[in-house]
């Protein structure tokens, strides 16, 4: 058996995406403490680790399971883990289950400090990880990113930080999960064809070439119409605005997408999922420093 570096396994549980959740905590927090005038930073904190371990092992059970699957391929995009040969499909399926673990763990900790309710949300959590597989292959991964990424970690950053549910945080859950939820769509709307080869049904292949650019140019550009709408009622900071500085990257991802008009031409869009990744980092990072700016200042 091929023995490999640390460094070599945790590049196999592709690092590079955790932003997606650590971020959607981090914002929630920093908006709960602008609502709210405190928050438990060392519980926060705490849920950012245990969202990493769970996508984690989440990212290493998709790619075990597409690799089993067949939607993995050596011509496909994507990480090269298993179809390169360098890791086994036994030794990723171990990496995931003993993530998954060490997720549950964190979470059980965190629950001792936060309080039962947690179990609830964490089950969810860990129902989205080890679901997300075969309810991507029937058109539904879509709905479990927006769960996994957009409402519970809203529900449970409250529930942790402040000791209830403030349900005023799916106001800034709801363009987080979105941008996350473009990410895929991305991926899936350049991996048609191979998806379609392999058996798996995606939202993608649902909606068309068609349909999967004008979703897309939706989840990216809704997000800003969302601030711009909130931020003079009052729910968002005037400083948030300055998220609107970024509606030029927004709009460039979404040309990018409307090149992609055959299916066989996935070069096209081949970066976009990593492009549509950086638009999510950069929009939380702008939203999280205005909450906290504002909070800093009055």
């Amino acid at each position: 058996m091929a023995k490999h570096s640390l460094k070599a396994w945790i590049m196999a549980t592709r690092p590079w995406s955790f932003t997606a959740s650590a971020l959607s905590v981090i914002v929630v927090l920093a908006y709960l403490d602008w609502l709210t005038g405190g928050v438990d930073w060392t519980n926060g904190f705490w849920a950012v680790g245990a969202i990493i371990l769970f996508h984690a092992a989440g990212n290493t059970w998709s790619d075990y399971s597409d690799f089993r699957r067949g939607v993995d391929a050596p011509d496909t995009y994507g990480v090269k883990t298993l179809t390169s040969g360098s890791f086994t499909p036994a030794s990723i399926r171990n990496l995931a289950f003993g993530l998954l673990a060490a997720a549950l763990a964190a979470g059980l900790g965190l629950m001792c400090r936060a309080g039962a309710t947690l179990f609830w949300i964490g089950l969810g959590g860990l129902v989205c990880t080890l679901c997300y597989p075969p309810l991507k292959y029937r058109a539904l991964g879509d709905a479990v990113i927006l769960m996994a990424y957009g409402l519970l970690p809203a529900i449970g950053t409250s529930f942790v930080a402040i000791g209830r549910i403030d349900w005023r945080v799916l106001w800034v859950a709801l363009p987080v999960g979105l941008l996350v939820d473009a990410i895929l769509h991305a991926n899936n709307t350049r991996d048609m064809r191979t998806d379609r080869r392999a058996d798996v049904r995606t939202m993608a292949q649902g909606l068309g070439i068609r349909g999967s650019v004008v979703l897309y140019s939706l989840e990216t550009l809704l997000p800003f119409a969302w601030v711009l709408l909130l931020v003079p009622a009052g729910v968002f900071s005037w400083w948030s605005l300055a998220a609107l500085g970024l509606l030029p990257v927004a709009l460039r991802n979404s040309r990018m997408m409307r090149t992609f008009r055959d299916e066989a031409d996935a070069a096209a869009i081949a970066t976009l999922d990593q492009l549509s990744a950086q638009l999510q980092l950069f929009f939380c990072v702008v939203l999280t420093l205005s909450f906290l700016l504002d909070t800093w200042l009055r």
